[in-house]
């Protein structure tokens, strides 16, 4: 009997039952893996991670309590050598970005064959990176850790506020609505947009769009 010990153990984190179930099922077909613990929501992950780590995090993008992204983040910070592959249903390309950027190892969609889960666990395992053939198959393993390890993105030392400013001048809105819907001053408004031109060394807002749009930092809401 193989121990436990010797296998690559996962853990499963989706809040659907019967999705965790068929992956448990299986991954419990092949000899060396192993399934060490499921969670639904992102609070559940971060209290199991406390006092196990898998070797592999299979992570649903959309969570409640804590989403698939912040998830990848929280999880890198604090145990960097856990591999995380996630699993969804969003072909939009900007899910695939924010999850890349945040410290994901592979991209799994949820139609996604069955053979392609296993094959995705083991080139994560082999300490590669995976990407659905949905998305794309011509995503080399480098283009993708470029852009994970580019640890000088703007987007990573933007606050809270500037986050939610970004999206709203995304989304069209003018500062003056903004303040109503933050609760702020124009002026406020004003101070923040400009700090947001300012970190992403851009002269407009309409460069600031087009460039948080291309890039994947304006979170989806499709």
């Amino acid at each position: 009997m193989v121990s436990t010990k010797s296998l690559y153990r996962i853990l499963l984190a989706d809040d659907h039952t019967l999705i965790r179930h068929g992956i448990r099922n299986l991954i419990s077909n092949n000899p060396a893996l192993t399934v060490i613990g499921e969670v639904g929501d992102g609070e559940e992950l971060l209290a199991f991670l406390e006092t196990t780590q898998p070797d592999l995090l299979i992570l649903d993008i959309s969570m409640p309590k804590l989403t698939g992204i912040e998830a990848v983040s929280r999880v890198k910070k604090l145990y960097p050598g856990i591999k995380i592959l996630m699993l969804t249903m969003h072909k939009n390309k900007q899910y695939f970005y924010h999850a890349m950027s945040a410290g994901a190892d592979g991209y799994l969609m949820k139609e996604d064959s069955d053979e392609e889960l296993l094959l995705a666990i083991k080139r994560i395992q082999d300490g590669k990176s995976y990407l659905s053939p949905f998305l794309s198959q011509d995503f080399a393993d480098d283009v993708i850790s470029a852009y994970r390890n580019n640890r000088s993105s703007p987007f990573e030392t933007l606050t809270n506020r500037e986050r939610e400013v970004l999206n709203l001048v995304v989304a069209g809105h003018t500062s003056k609505v903004m303040a109503d819907m933050l609760c702020l001053s124009p002026r406020t408004i004003d101070h923040h947009r400009a700090n947001l031109l300012r970190k992403f060394d851009m002269k407009n807002s309409v460069d600031l769009v087009n460039f948080a749009v291309r890039n994947g930092f304006v979170t989806p809401t499709d």
